[in-house]
């Protein structure tokens, strides 16, 4: 069956979403017209109202409503530490831990040569020129635990060694309540390889 013009957009648009397949798609364009037209109403008022209003800090490349998000503005904020990341989510990850007191760089995504992806893409220059500025005396590497986020890391890595700042990579490894026959072997040798003293 064909569908009319209308929905055969509304039912593409809702594949461009992550994890969202055709199916998936016309499923939740079905609901919207059927049971979900107030919600509807809504959900397209708050995308408007979220692409017109909210860009990046100029900063950190965070979304924000403002120029300068609220963690980059805030002087409890250790401006001393930078953890670099892949994604929006991965600060909200990290704050939602409640044990990083930094200030960030939110790279939208990793090194990847093949996509067409180089430093360029992550706004390499403008953590080049936060480094550059001597406010910062480590660099937390959080990219994630992939080939191409630990590439990313190691290029990181020399950026930071060039401008005299300390370059740290977050652990990976054994989840805390992981029983060891359970782990995957990259995950155990990664473990292994970034053991440290206990004493």
């Amino acid at each position: 069956m064909k569908h009319t013009p209308a929905l055969a957009r509304l039912i593409d648009a809702l594949r461009t979403l992550p994890g969202v397949g055709p199916k998936t798609a016309q499923r939740m364009a079905f609901h919207a017209l059927h049971e979900g037209r107030d919600g509807s109403r809504q959900l397209a008022e708050a995308l408007t109202g979220a692409l017109e209003r909210v860009g990046r800090c100029e900063r950190c490349r965070m979304y924000t409503e403002t120029p300068v998000c609220s963690i980059c503005s805030s002087p409890q904020r250790d401006a001393t530490l930078m953890c670099v990341v892949e994604s929006p989510a991965d600060v909200v990850a990290i704050e939602q831990s409640g044990g990083y007191r930094g200030r960030y760089f939110v790279l939208m995504g990793h090194l990847s040569p093949l996509d067409g992806i180089g430093p360029e893409q992550l706004g390499i220059a403008d953590l080049e020129t936060a480094l550059a500025s001597g406010e910062v005396q480590e660099l937390i590497l959080a990219t994630n635990p992939t080939v191409e986020g630990e590439a990313t890391a190691h290029f990181l890595s020399e950026l930071a060694r060039h401008r005299n700042v300390r370059a740290t990579r977050i652990a990976h490894g054994v989840p805390i309540g992981g029983e060891l026959e359970y782990i995957d072997g990259g995950t155990l040798a990664h473990a292994l390889a970034g053991r440290h003293s206990l004493g």
